[in-house]
């Protein structure tokens, strides 16, 4: 008997070293747990006895006993030719399927040949025929991890079958038949036996288990770490992921469009990341492209940090740069995404043990500035930007620039969990504002574009998305910005004058007006650009500085005027117009009467830009005229006087949207519109009308909310309207802002926080 258990020791440790040759596994062969082999010990140079990696020894009480070796390894030894086929009380379904197999060297592509399937509870068996005794040609185990592909109508298409795929752990059967139901029982059959099966752990997790069961007893866990390799660092690769993933590729599917493969085999190229990011001499892209590559793919979040945690466990040169790399990606992780709990809290344990391991050293500085971020952490819409992550792995805050109305800048810190409600909050205390009833928000802002950031809108994130934006988009007007200002209107009497907030209703008012936000006559625009120099340079003067037309009178009014002028008039009926353009377009080749287009359009451009620059040297020199006669005005007194000719607009203090299309249940039907919402009621204009043609008070609306991602719908009483615009989420947050005032009462003095739900309803 000691002689034949000799004998099998040494031939399954002989299958298994064949099977790592077979699948790539050399130096590093511990580190799959799917290709380790069960209590063999090894001895290293030194003499002494260590455990092999991939078969992890748990601890526990203080007694060492060895797991149980995968079952999945049964599928990698080619079975003896002597198997029978199983009793059929074992079979659950079975049948003839054809399987795609490679053709000799001669004719080296694929080809269909049918076979005898037979699945049972525990694997799918392949035989030449049906007939008893018969020869098994393979076997799949089927465990938890495996998957089964549903037919596929475009194969079917191509090549006349349904297909079955069943994906094992290193090969996969790629069945077909020409019947889709059989196709279909086949697929469910064996997703119910995949289904039937525990879920299988890794090495990895048996330990960490052991390590959260034994965390009191020290001695124990460090002798969980020093016998198994697998949980410390290593400068070979790794072969196979930590954590489990599922065979096969239908479980990434839908990131195909990023060019992801496989998730085993990104948990793979990420640790070959890790290993490259030791040496990069600026490793900041590549750890933007592993925290991107985690956030693309939720399963891979506990894999990489059991895979840094590895590497930052027992490295062979504490605190070197090399060792500091992880250190600084753990950083940047702990910031954008949390692990699941359970890898939450080996994560915790590990800090805590390295910070007691290393303490006073820089180790430890990113142990606690990491243990702190995961109390605060939440999932972030983006993965930090360059200079948020060249902040974070020196431990510092970020320098955020904010913009206010006046040409104001303020530069503030914060973190990557700082929320814009927060900043806000912050800013309002920075510039004083905290006695304002009106309520404030924070914009992401371009020339072109302006919406108001929701209250738990993360400000990293939208730092990452400028960022973005910019190596796209190039140029002044497609410069991207954070700005502070005035978002609901509550109270627009009281401020006083000689306050920063009586400047940002100046500012705000004259953006409304350049925009053509004020229905008022040309008389009165030059006017308000006359005050508006008198604001930027005082009283008149040759050497003043003249901001652009366009930043002191709205530009929209000189194309009308030009556009009308420069339509043709016509006199008498033309005779036969269709015939002159019939002509020429026969006469004339069609390079040449394409030319000829061009040219006669560049001529049209030609002349529009000169009558604009004639109207525009006409308008300014009218505006600086009015501005002569506003002698030994100050500043102050320009604001007062330019607030009260923009209040003497009823829909002063409204925010306006403009609507595309417009539709009422009663009927009424128009384009063209401006929704005003303000902090009483909303407003409907026609677009350049003094007076709104419909009021609608906030205690009359019944219900709002949108429809789909350009209709907004207001229903008062039984009356219902639609409205088309691209401004549905804005629409919607501020009427809920306004609501939650009306609801709550009066603001307190400094209050600005606004709904976080745009799509919430009344």
């Amino acid at each position: 008997m000691p002689l034949q258990g000799f004998w099998w020791w040494v031939c399954c440790r002989h299958g298994f070293t064949l099977l790592g040759r077979e699948y790539g596994e050399k130096e590093e062969e511990e580190e799959s747990f799917e290709m380790s082999s069960p209590g063999v010990q090894m001895t290293n140079r030194n003499g002494s006895t260590d455990v092999g990696v991939a078969q992890p020894i748990r601890t526990s009480n203080g007694l060492e006993r060895p797991l149980h070796a995968s079952v999945e390894k049964d599928s990698l030894i080619t079975p003896s030719s002597k198997v029978t086929c199983k009793d059929d009380q074992d079979v659950i379904v079975k049948g003839w399927l054809q399987r795609e197999v490679c053709g000799e060297a001669r004719r080296p592509w694929s080809r269909l040949k049918k076979y005898w399937f037979v699945l049972t509870p525990d694997s799918l068996d392949c035989y030449n025929s049906n007939e008893k005794p018969n020869k098994r040609l393979g076997s799949l185990v089927l465990t938890s991890l495996c998957s089964v592909m549903w037919p596929s109508k475009q194969t079917y298409k191509e090549t006349g079958y349904w297909n079955v795929t069943v994906y094992g752990r290193k090969h996969c059967y790629r069945l077909y038949t020409e019947h889709l139901n059989e196709a279909v029982h086949w697929v469910c059959a064996i997703q119910k036996v995949i289904d039937s099966k525990d879920p299988m752990e890794t090495p990895t997790q048996l330990l960490i288990k052991d390590i959260e069961e034994n965390h009191c007893n020290q001695e124990t866990v460090e002798e969980i770490y020093k016998l198994n390799p697998i949980l410390r660092h290593t400068k070979n690769p790794l072969y196979a992921p930590l954590l489990p993933f599922p065979y096969g590729s239908d479980d990434h599917s839908p990131h195909n469009v990023k060019g992801y493969t496989a998730l085993r085999d990104e948990a793979v190229k990420i640790f070959n990341s890790l290993q490259q990011m030791e040496s990069e001499r600026d490793p900041v892209p590549l750890m933007q492209g592993v925290l991107q590559t985690c956030l693309d793919l939720l399963p891979l979040r506990d894999e990489v940090y059991c895979q840094v945690m590895k590497q930052t466990t027992d490295p062979p040169e504490p605190g070197s740069i090399s060792n500091l790399r992880y250190w600084q990606l753990l950083t940047c992780m702990s910031c954008t995404y949390l692990p699941s709990p359970a890898i939450l809290r080996f994560l915790r344990f590990h800090l805590h043990r390295m910070k007691s391991c290393y303490s006073n050293t820089e180790m430890e500085k990113y142990a606690d500035f990491i243990l702190s971020s995961l109390e605060k952490t939440k999932q972030r819409e983006y993965v930090p930007s360059y200079e948020e992550i060249s902040m974070l792995v020196q431990r510092q805050d970020l320098i955020c620039t904010v913009y206010y109305p006046g040409s104001g800048i303020c530069k503030l810190p914060i973190t990557s969990h700082t929320t814009a409600g927060e900043l806000v909050e912050e800013l309002i205390r920075k510039l004083k504002l905290t006695r304002s009833r009106n309520m404030f928000a924070l914009f992401e802002q371009n020339n072109h574009y302006e919406q108001a950031l929701a209250k738990a809108t993360i400000v990293a994130d939208a730092l990452t998305r400028f960022e973005n934006f910019t190596c796209k988009e190039k140029g002044f007007e497609t410069r991207w910005r954070l700005y502070f200002k005035l978002y609901c209107f509550i109270d627009t009497e009281d401020v006083p004058k000689d306050s920063l907030e009586y400047s940002f209703l100046f500012e705000q008012a004259h953006e409304a007006v350049i925009q053509g936000y004020l229905p008022t006559n040309e008389e009165t625009l030059q006017s308000l650009a006359a005050l508006r120099l008198q604001f930027l340079n005082g009283d008149f003067s040759s050497n003043a500085p003249f901001p652009r037309l366009e930043e002191l009178f709205p530009i929209y009014v000189l194309h009308s005027r030009v556009l009308a002028s420069s339509k043709p008039h016509i006199t008498s009926k033309p005779s036969c117009p269709s015939l002159h353009k019939g002509l020429f377009s026969g006469a004339l080749p069609n390079g040449l009467w394409n030319n000829s287009l061009i040219k006669q359009k560049a001529e049209e451009s030609q002349k529009f830009k000169g009558r604009m620059k004639e109207e525009g040297a006409n308008m300014m020199s009218t505006i600086v005229d009015k501005w002569k006669a506003l002698q030994s005005m100050d500043r102050t007194e320009v604001m007062a006087t330019y607030l009260s000719i923009v209040k003497q607009w009823s829909g002063y203090g409204s925010t306006l949207f403009d609507i595309d299309f417009y539709m009422s249940s009663v009927g009424s039907f128009s384009q063209r519109l401006w929704l005003g919402i303000s902090a009483t009621c909303l407003s409907l204009y026609k677009q350049g009308e003094v007076d709104a043609f419909e009021n609608i008070q906030y205690s009359q609306i019944t219900s709002f909310g949108v429809s789909d991602n350009s209709t907004f719908k207001v229903s008062v009483g039984e009356k219902e309207m639609v409205f088309e615009t691209s401004k549905v989420d804005e629409i919607t947050q501020l009427i809920n802002t306004y609501l939650t005032c009306i609801s709550s009462g009066p603001l307190h003095p400094g209050e600005s926080s606004f709904s976080e739900d745009p799509s919430q309803l009344v």
